[in-house]
């Protein structure tokens, strides 16, 4: 959605939560009364590297703004953390529930506004945004029956969609919930989505631990290494831990487009090695053909769980290798 290679050292992960504070003028406000501290929430979403550099700004300058004009804290995972599975950095916005869905349309009108200026104005109206949220959390907004969640997509008209729990991750506990729609049905799919969480006691206190991930960093996906986003691709992804040999398991990983050369080898002698040794089939996209949001080209390995984490380990180890030389 946002410039394309926007790159920043901006961070505030839980090294220095205190080193971006909200506007100054909420600091030099008196200390919030109980109740105001009972209405605060948080909100978490996704945003690619480049679309986070966008917001941050130049010397910080846009998020500071945003902060400044919403009242709510903007905080953004660093640039080697990701959400596990993806190339995707975390933002999270705290808050007074108003505030905190202010910023949230601050951010969201500013990349909208930029994927209009790059793609010269050739974008729908249509656009998603991708909410990060506890599995414990998911079943307030499903509902029963799935009642909830009809009704929020009956009242913003947006799509919304809540992604199953990635089983690739030990430990995770976090789901994305999709939300589709034009700008103004996304922002109310939001507002009734939070209203909701914020009923939810656990979601409060999960809250406090803005960005868990820094574990996953390296295991699948890690920019250091040149390997990205890890994506099972099929319907047989259930079938995975009940059935380990079998051979329609499919995954696609992204490595950086300046790197895949690494994999081929000469005269594709690197990767046809990688297959003998790991007993699976790989696949490499073709040049210009990269994953959705990144300059990544998709490296599909199908066969055996065995073989493709084997694949996946020996295409990690050679990137890895050879960058670090």
């Amino acid at each position: 959605m946002a410039m394309e290679g926007a790159q920043s050292d901006y961070n505030s992960s839980t090294e220095g939560l205190q080193e971006h504070s909200s506007s100054p003028r909420k600091s030099q406000s008196p200390p919030p009364s109980s109740d105001h501290e009972e209405n605060k929430i948080s909100v978490k979403f996704l945003l690619s590297n480049a679309e986070a550099g966008s917001i941050i700004g130049k010397g910080g300058s846009t998020i500071s703004d945003f902060q400044s004009r919403s009242g709510a804290r903007i905080q953004l995972s660093r640039n080697n953390e990701f959400f596990p599975g993806t190339m995707d950095r975390i933002v999270m916005v705290s808050g007074p529930i108003d505030d905190v869905l202010k910023a949230v349309d601050l951010i969201l009108n500013k990349l909208l506004d930029e994927s209009y200026v790059e793609d010269g104005g050739d974008v729908g109206p249509r656009s998603r945004v991708r909410l990060v949220v506890p599995n414990s959390s998911c079943g307030g907004i499903i509902g029963k029956g799935g009642a909830v969640i009809k009704s929020f997509i009956e009242d913003s008209r947006a799509g919304i969609k809540i992604l199953p729990q990635d089983d690739n991750f030990p430990g995770l506990h976090d789901r994305l919930v999709i939300v589709i729609g034009t700008l103004g049905e996304q922002m109310r799919a939001i507002e009734l989505i939070l209203s909701k969480l914020a009923e939810d006691s656990h979601y409060v206190q999960n809250m406090n631990a803005p960005f868990p991930y820094a574990a996953y960093v390296g295991m699948n996906y890690g920019p250091p290494n040149g390997v990205g986003g890890r994506f099972p691709n099929n319907r047989y992804q259930n079938k995975i831990q009940s059935n380990s040999e079998d051979m329609n398991n499919s995954v696609t990983i992204g490595v950086a487009d300046e790197r895949i050369g690494l994999v081929l080898g000469r005269n594709g002698r690197s990767v046809m090695e990688i297959s003998q040794v790991s007993g699976a089939r790989i696949k490499i996209s073709d040049r210009g053909d990269f994953m959705s949001g990144t300059s990544d080209r998709k490296v599909t390995i199908t066969g055996s769980q065995r073989a493709i984490s084997m694949a996946e380990s020996m295409i990690s180890k050679k990137v890895a290798t050879v960058s670090e030389s």
